[in-house]
C-alpha cells in the first residue's frame, strides 16, 4: 500500500468543519435528491395530512371587509323620518262608517325625502296623501281613511287591540327639486327603505281617553294643513299695480294730442 493512499481521519473530520457552506449544500442535494427519488413516498406523505399550505399566489379575502359586511347587514337602516304616533294608528270604533286617523310625518334626514304609504287592506282603506317628498326638517299630516265593516257572526271588536290591518312607511332619499311619483320606488328599490310597519288599534268614540284626545288634536292639525294647501302660492314676482289705470290713462293722452293736432291743423289750413 503507498503512502497516498492513506487518510487521516482527523484530517478529513477537519476539513468538513471548516467547509460548513459546502456540508449545506450536501443536505440540500441530498434531501431534493430524495424527494425526486420517492415521488410517491411525497404523494403518499400528502395524502396522509402532510400538505403543502402555501398559498401565497392566492389572494385572500381580508377580513376587515368581511367583517364590517356582516356588520352593515346585520344594523337596522338608518331612519329619515319620525312618526307620531310611532307604532299604531288609532281609529275610533263606529262600524259601518269611515272612519279617520292622522299620523305626523318629519324628515330628520340632512337631505330631501320621498314618503310612500302601503296597505295591507287597498280596497277599505286610502290615505291622504299617499306620498310625497320633503325637505330636510319638513313635517306633514297625513289623515288616513278606512271603511269598519260590521263585525262577522255579530262578534264583539275587542277595543285597544291589534287588528290585522298594517299600514307601511317607506322612505327614499331623494335630490332637491324631484317631485313624487309613486315610480320613484319602484326604479330604486336597492335605495329603499321601510321606516315603520303600523298596526290598527280600534278606540271608543265614546269613552275619552288619552289616545282619543290626541287623535281629535292631530285630526284637526291635518285638517288645516289641507287648507294651507288649497291656498294658491304667493306671487313672489314683482308687481304691477294700477296696470289698467295706466293704460286707459296713455289713451286719453293720445286721444287728447290727437285732437290737438286736428284743431291745428284746420286753423292753418283756414
Amino acid at each position: 500500500m503507498s503512502i497516498t493512499d492513506r487518510r487521516n481521519p482527523s484530517a478529513d473530520k477537519k476539513l468538513f468543519w471548516l467547509c460548513p457552506f459546502w456540508q449545506r449544500r450536501r443536505s440540500t442535494t441530498s434531501s431534493s435528491s430524495s424527494s425526486t427519488q420517492n415521488p410517491s413516498q411525497n404523494y403518499r406523505s400528502s395524502r396522509h395530512g402532510h400538505r403543502n399550505t402555501d398559498i401565497s399566489g392566492v389572494p385572500k379575502p381580508s377580513s376587515a371587509m368581511t367583517v364590517s359586511s356582516v356588520a352593515r347587514s346585520l344594523l337596522p337602516a338608518r331612519r329619515r323620518l319620525r312618526l307620531d304616533p310611532s307604532s299604531y294608528l288609532y281609529f275610533p270604533y263606529e262600524p259601518g262608517k269611515q272612519v279617520r286617523s292622522a299620523i305626523k310625518l318629519k324628515n330628520t334626514s340632512k337631505s330631501h325625502t320621498a314618503f310612500k304609504f302601503q296597505t295591507t287592506a287597498p280596497k277599505s282603506c286610502y290615505m291622504r296623501p299617499p306620498g310625497g317628498v320633503l325637505a330636510p326638517g319638513e313635517s306633514v299630516f297625513a289623515t288616513v281613511f278606512k271603511f269598519v265593516e260590521h263585525p262577522e257572526n255579530n262578534e264583539k271588536q275587542q277595543l285597544g287591540q291589534k287588528n290585522k290591518v298594517k299600514f307601511k312607511i317607506m322612505s327614499l332619499k331623494v335630490k332637491a327639486g324631484v317631485e313624487y311619483v309613486p315610480e320613484l320606488f319602484d326604479e330604486q328599490k336597492d335605495q329603499v327603505a321601510v321606516e315603520q310597519v303600523l298596526r290598527v288599534i280600534f278606540i271608543d268614540p265614546d269613552r275619552p281617553s288619552a289616545a282619543l284626545e290626541k287623535l281629535k288634536r292631530q285630526l284637526d292639525e291635518a285638517e288645516a294643513a289641507v287648507e294651507v294647501r288649497k291656498k294658491p302660492p304667493p306671487e313672489t314676482g314683482p308687481r304691477v299695480v294700477g296696470e289698467g289705470l295706466v293704460i286707459d290713462e296713455w289713451k286719453e293722452r293720445r286721444e287728447k294730442y290727437l285732437a290737438r293736432q286736428q284743431v291745428e291743423a284746420e286753423v292753418t289750413s283756414s
